[in-house]
Formats: C-alpha cells, sequence, structure tokens
C-alpha cells in the first residue's frame, strides 16, 4: 500500500507572519475552505491567545463544517514562571473549538539558557506540563521541536530529552523543525532517522524554513527517512524567507514517489487553489514556482518548442494538466515557428509552418522584439498582431489626438494630472478630459470615458497592473521604456505592450491595444466572425 503523509498546512499562522500579509477574518475563513477541499489532513489556525482576530475565528470556524481537515490551535509551552492552568495563553488553547493543539518547545539548549533564561529542567518540565494540561483538556497534542536541529548539532542529548518529555506526557505526534532554515538534507535525514528509531509509534512530522533555499528539499529528504507528517505553507510565504510550500511537496511526494498526500481527485486542482489562496494573500504567484506557476510549462527556445510539440516528454517532467496547469509557448527573437503557429492557428485553422503568411507573421514579431516589445507577456498585443497582419483586424476607434496637463496634486483628491483627449468612432468625433493620480491614469480615464458613450461595455474594464522598464538606461532620459498593462473586465486579464522613448506614448499604445482587445472578444463572442 501507498504510503499516506499528513500535509499540516499553516498558511494562517507562519505565513501570515510573511512581510507584507495581512488576512482579514474573511480572508481565513476563504482559505480554510480551500484547503479544506483539497483534503489536506490538518490546519494551523492561528493563535487564539495572541490577537482578537484569531479568537473570533475559532468561535466562527465551526460553522464551516470541514469534511476532510483537523483544525489545529497553536502557541508556546507554559510560561517559566506559571502552572499550566494560571497561563492565559495555554488556556486559550485548551478553550479553542478544535480539536487539536500544537505548542512549540524549546530543544536547543542555547535558546532554553540565553533566549528564554531558564535552566535546561525547568524547559523538560515546562514542555511535560503543557502537553499534560493539554491532553487532559482532549486536544491532540502536536509537539513543534523548535530549532531542533540546531539543537540536535550543539547538543543532541539534550535535543532528545526535550522530545523524550514531550512523548512521556502523552504528545500525539512530534513536528522536527528547522526554525532557522540553515540544515542541509543529509542533515535531516540523519536526525529523522535516529528520531524514528527512538519513538518508533510516535508520528514524526517535519517543519522546514527557506532560509538555504533547502525547505522542499529537506522536507521530502524527512519523509524518505520515515517522517509521515509535512508541514509548510501551500504556495511557500512565510517568516523570513519562507516556509516549505506545500504545493511542490506534494507534486513531488504524490506524483514522484507514489505517496499520498490529498486525494488523488484533487490534484487537478494544484494549481488554481495555488492562485486562488495567493490572490486572497494579495500576493503575486511566482511565475517561475514549480508545479503551478505560469512558467511551469512555458516553452521558448525554437528547438524546445518544435521538440514539445513532438514529444511532451522532451521538455516536460509530468503533464501540466495533472496538476491543473498549462502548456504554453513562447514568443521572442529565439522562437521559432513552431511556438506561433498554435496562435496563428486559433485565427486561421487553415495555415500551416510553412504559409507564407506565417513567415510574415514571424518576421513582424522578431522585428517588434528587436525594438524592445516583450509579446511573450502580451498575450492581447500578439493577438492584434496577428489579426493585423492576416488581415483579419479592424480598428474599432481612433484616437486622433490627445494632451496631458501636469500639476501640483490637489489636497484633498490627490489628482495631480488631467487628460483632452478626442477619438473617432465610425466618422464621428468624440472630445472628453478627465482628471487622474498621474497622466497615465488621466488618459486610461479620458479615453474610456470617451469611449463609453459608443461601447458601454467599456465600463467594466479596469486597469488592474502597470510596469514600466527602460531599456537603454545610457541615454538617460531620452532612454526607449516598454510598458506592460494588465487589464480586467472582471471576468477575464489579458495583458498589452508598448514601446517607445515617451512613457505617456507607450502607455497609450498599451492602453490602445486593451480596450481594442476587449472590443473584439465582445464582438466575436456576440457574432463569432472575424473581422
Amino acid at each position: 500500500m501507498a504510503r499516506t503523509i499528513a500535509i499540516y498546512d499553516s498558511t494562517l499562522r507562519d505565513g501570515a507572519q510573511a512581510q507584507g500579509i495581512s488576512f482579514s477574518l474573511e480572508d481565513k475563513l476563504k482559505i480554510v475552505r480551500v484547503l479544506d477541499e483539497m483534503g489536506v489532513a490538518y490546519i494551523e489556525a492561528g493563535n487564539p491567545g495572541s490577537n482578537p482576530k484569531d479568537l473570533e475565528f475559532f468561535h466562527d470556524v465551526p460553522a464551516l463544517g470541514l469534511r476532510n481537515s483537523r483544525l489545529v490551535a497553536f502557541g508556546a509551552t507554559r510560561r517559566k514562571n506559571l502552572q499550566a492552568e494560571d497561563d492565559q495563553n495555554l488556556l486559550a488553547l485548551a478553550q479553542a473549538n478544535v480539536p487539536a493543539a500544537a505548542v512549540f518547545g524549546k530543544t536547543w539548549d542555547f535558546h532554553v539558557t540565553d533566549i528564554l533564561k531558564a535552566t535546561l529542567d525547568q524547559n523538560l518540565e515546562m514542555i511535560a506540563d503543557t502537553v499534560v494540561f493539554l491532553k487532559k483538556a482532549g486536544k491532540e497534542v502536536i509537539f513543534d521541536a523548535e530549532h531542533f536541529f540546531d539543537g540536535w548539532k550543539a547538543n543532541p542529548d539534550y535535543a532528545m530529552s526535550a522530545l523524550d518529555a514531550a512523548a512521556a506526557s502523552g504528545a500525539d505526534s512530534i513536528a522536527l523543525c528547522d526554525t532557522n532554515g540553515g540544515a542541509f538534507s543529509d542533515e535531516v535525514a540523519a536526525a529523522t532517522t535516529l528520531v524514528l528509531a527512538r519513538f518508533p509509534k510516535i508520528p514524526i512530522g517535519i517543519h522546514t524554513h527557506n532560509d538555504g533555499g533547502m525547505a522542499v528539499a529537506n522536507a521530502i529528504a524527512s519523509v524518505e527517512a520515515g517522517a509521515s507528517q509535512v508541514q509548510g505553507t501551500w504556495i511557500g510565504f512565510g517568516e523570513r524567507c519562507g516556509n516549505a510550500n506545500l504545493s511542490t511537496v506534494i507534486a513531488n511526494l504524490q506524483i514522484k514517489r507514489g505517496m499520498d498526500c490529498i486525494p488523488a481527485d484533487r490534484l487537478p486542482e494544484l494549481t488554481g487553489s495555488a492562485r486562488f489562496i495567493a490572490e486572497i494573500a494579495n500576493v503575486t504567484l511566482d511565475e517561475f514556482m514549480p508545479y503551478v506557476g505560469a512558467n511551469s510549462f512555458s516553452h521558448k527556445g525554437g528547438m524546445h518548442v518544435d521538440a514539445v510539440q513532438k514529444s511532451t516528454r522532451s521538455f516536460e517532467h509530468i503533464s501540466p494538466e495533472s496538476v491543473g496547469n498549462q502548456r504554453n509557448f513562447l514568443l521572442s527573437e529565439v522562437a521559432g515557428r513552431s511556438a506561433l503557429l498554435p496562435r496563428i492557428k486559433k485565427i486561421a485553422p487553415h495555415l500551416d509552418k510553412d504559409s507564407p503568411e506565417t513567415q510574415r507573421i514571424i518576421d513582424r514579431v522578431k522585428a517588434m522584439e528587436h525594438d524592445g516589445y516583450e509579446l511573450e507577456g502580451a498575450d492581447a498585443t500578439l493577438e492584434l498582431i496577428v489579426r493585423k497582419e492576416l488581415g483579419k483586424y479592424r480598428p474599432f476607434f481612433v484616437l486622433e489626438a490627445f494632451r496631458i496637463i501636469g500639476e501640483e496634486p490637489t489636497k484633498d483628491a490627490g489628482l495631480s494630472a488631467a487628460a483632452m483627449v478626442t477619438v473617432s468612432v465610425d466618422g464621428r468625433r468624440e472630445v472628453t478630459a478627465a482628471e487622474g493620480n498621474g497622466p497615465v491614469n488621466a488618459m486610461d480615464f479620458a479615453i474610456r470615458k470617451a469611449l463609453e458613450i459608443f461601447y458601454p461595455e467599456l465600463k467594466s474594464v479596469r486597469l488592474i497592473d502597470y510596469k514600466v522598464r527602460v531599456l537603454n538606461g545610457r541615454d538617460a532620459s531620452a532612454a526607449r521604456v516598454r510598458v506592460l498593462i494588465e487589464s480586467s473586465d472582471g471576468n477575464e486579464t489579458w495583458s498589452t505592450v508598448g514601446v517607445s522613448s515617451d512613457i505617456i506614448d507607450a502607455s497609450r499604445s498599451a492602453l490602445v491595444d486593451s480596450l481594442e482587445y476587449k472590443l473584439l472578444k465582445n464582438i466575436e463572442g456576440k457574432l463569432k466572425v472575424f473581422f
């Protein structure tokens, strides 16, 4: 039978300690729902004794009716000069309306004497008293052996004695923590092997940080040495450099090692869940993240693209669909016909790689890349280029003129620019002005304000990301710049790009492409014809 590995997610606790992360109560409840749907065994949801928001969460969360996950409250062992029953944080753990509690205790003698300012024996008593107290409260107790690998290297006998104290007091499982994130996989495997030999009847878990870039590798090394629980965060963010990335750990163990981490039918939801949690956390999911990143199965080099189209095994270690991701052929000056052909065929299915139209499009793309365009990240601009070269495009409007007026922001509104634009649609002209927080914002508002008279559907379009890159810094303020914008209508997102020595003109080009693309897609959706 396949080994079962209990996945223990700490996104809502360790993940919340990452810079820039702040979950609302509703955010936490949404993340719990998706983790439960993914079949995660344990969800560490916070410290009920640390703040009112976590206390409210533990009050509300039972109403979710979780089907797969056990919720865990997190806290420390009792303080050194208090009895367990007098420690308010420990009481909050005991009273939390969840079935399990995780408590961290010191296993590194240096931390006991120099940080906690306690004796080594006092620390062992604190561990034992805490576990006994929580077991009497009816909790499943997970003992997090804080700084275990540093402690094991510095004083292995004492590190083991801390585990002895937890085990003898009734801890249901023990997690070995690489709290500083500095261990290597051989050290983790060796220590895990010794701990398993000493505690053969207690499940052993692993909790790794990524300060040395080894969190996932160390977690897997511990599992291969016999650990049966992996702690981490769903997409790796956490204290300092983050925690073990569970989306990577799960895919590696389940696909490559045949272990059961989550239900098999949930594996194709891995990418979607990662992107959902990134959205809730208000972070950009790393495009280069294994398995779930946007570039995980992207191919750019011409020979790579050609090989993948012949056999996906040539440059893909798994099927992207198995984790809910998709294959992507990128466009650039190093890409060949094979990369561009699938995009062309969506618009003109009759063309093949030897068609003269295909070569014309490739030449156009490479010329634009040479001028500074980056079309692999601007899907909408690329489609418009293909349509223009094939004669399957007509402009929905013409931006005849625009003028930008910059000024100091007003004290109340914070608006620092105004734009006046002239657009024409089928011979009808509209002149409109708008204010904005900067020249690009003002121009965006003015263009859409004018066009909404003709195309009311543009009211839903919003610019959601704006990036500028200087292409040739040696020319100082006269340098060419590339502007990449991402737009959304609330249902879909698309990207466009503009290049110019004038940042306003580059922005204008990207904005016009964005609105043209939206209108094109709307017409296609209604008529199913090409223009």
